[in-house]
């Protein structure tokens, strides 16, 4: 059963005629993003620091904006999460996930980077995730400068965010130089075939339609020959073994759930040590919306406290 709030949300959006991602240009879904972020999120809470960071990724500069949490000395070496905003690759920024990061921040008392890494279709596939593996990288680089602890570094995102932390810790995994403690993957796109059976049970009627992810997956992948890519589809690797630890959370009316939950399967299956965790009642996007939505608040208390237990504990 749809959550009362949650459905009281859909039907506001459909009295006031929200035009849905897919029908408008990519400037305007951009900035629809950004601006319905007052309605729906919570007032971003007080943290102990803010900081403008940049750095000169594979594509250009990338501004990250780091977060330290209330409560920590200035002097602190403190684990952090490495957090990669969702968005289908398309629209989201630092701004639009600012009240999560901070949220994350100060709950899990671990530091956080924001990366601002490009977009589609400006930037296709795999602009994005070379992005993110840069800024990981360049965050465990700069860790003594930044007063961070490079043993201590997690990945995390949600929904594309969620398939770049995924795609990062593989891609970590593999170079051998980049030691991740923890993932933490949030309604994660996982294979862009989207031929799971929630894409076709939630496709409609609950925010993220089969028609937006389409969108999304358009402006993003230019070839259709490149869903085969374990860089655009993590679950699709052939060896998903000696990954960190993980939090996988999905939602039960997203499009996105089945795959969420086979990638937290493939992963245990393949000896990792891998949590699962499924809000029956909400959709795609929720974690961001506490201002409305009780259950996302508890999502994210959930989320801080395993990243506390990996990093902090």
């Amino acid at each position: 059963m749809l959550h009362p709030q949650t459905r009281a949300l859909l039907d506001l959006i459909e009295q006031k005629k929200i035009p849905p991602t897919h029908t408008l240009s990519v400037a305007d879904a951009r900035a629809y993003y950004r601006d319905r972020r007052a309605v729906t999120q919570p007032a971003p809470p007080e943290v102990a620091a803010v900081r403008e960071l940049q750095m000169n990724g594979p594509h250009g500069p990338i501004p990250m904006r780091l977060y330290r949490p209330l409560g920590s000395s200035d002097s602190a070496s403190l684990p952090v999460l490495v957090y990669y905003h969702g968005g289908g690759w398309v629209i989201g920024d630092l701004d639009t996930h600012d009240s999560l990061c901070r949220a994350l921040c100060n709950e899990s008392g671990c530091a956080l980077v924001s990366v601002d890494y490009r977009l589609g279709p400006e930037h296709r596939f795999p602009t994005a995730v070379n992005d993110a593996l840069a800024a990981a990288r360049w965050v465990r680089e700069q860790a003594t400068e930044l007063r961070l602890d490079a043993s201590r570094l997690a990945v995390g995102g949600d929904s594309a965010g969620g398939n770049l932390a995924a795609v990062v810790s593989i891609a970590a995994r593999d170079s051998g130089d980049l030691p991740i403690a923890f993932q933490l993957l949030i309604y994660p796109a996982t294979d862009q075939h989207r031929t799971a059976p929630s894409h076709a049970a939630n496709g409609q009627g609950y925010m993220l339609t089969s028609d937006t992810m389409a969108y999304f997956t358009g402006h993003y992948i230019t070839d259709p020959a490149h869903y085969k890519d374990w860089r655009a589809s993590p679950l699709l690797h052939t060896d998903l073994s000696k990954l960190p630890p993980a939090l996988v959370l999905t939602a039960g009316y997203d499009p996105l759930r089945d795959e969420g939950a086979a990638y937290a399967e493939a992963l245990t299956t393949a000896g990792n040590r891998a949590s699962y965790l499924c809000f029956e009642r909400q959709i795609h996007g929720f974690i961001t919306m506490g201002k409305l939505l009780d259950e996302a608040n508890t999502a994210v208390t959930m989320c801080a406290a395993e990243l506390r237990r990996a990093l902090v504990a």
